[in-house]
């Protein structure tokens, strides 16, 4: 199994958080719970800021976050949600090395 992250910021116009989420809920959330390469999902709101959005994804296999991003879906939230951001989602690519889940592999260390 070759397990991937994204670690995805949103920074919404100011008072825009909001509308940013059901853009989201419209768009995304159905397709994320239908799909099985999803493991683990986080949509979060920053404590520190009031218009930022952090999500945590966590795929089964690294090539599905490719795959889910190029997805009829993911443009229609593209196009709904960009008039509602201040700048693109800035999106971070990480491989699982270790994790404390019962989804995740536990790599063996020498």
């Amino acid at each position: 199994m070759n397990q991937s992250t994204l670690f995805i910021t949103h920074k919404a116009l100011p008072g825009k958080r909001e509308e940013v989420r059901r853009v989201w809920e419209t768009h995304l959330m159905p397709s994320i719970q239908e799909r099985q390469v999803h493991d683990a999902y986080f949509y979060c709101y920053d404590d520190g800021d009031p218009n930022t959005i952090r999500v945590f994804q966590r795929y089964a296999d690294g090539a599905d976050a490719q795959a889910f991003m190029q997805g009829p879906a993911y443009e229609a939230y593209v196009a709904a949600v960009t008039p509602l951001l201040a700048h693109p989602p800035e999106i971070h690519a990480a491989t699982v090395a270790w994790a404390k889940d019962k989804a995740a592999p536990i790599s063996e260390t020498a």
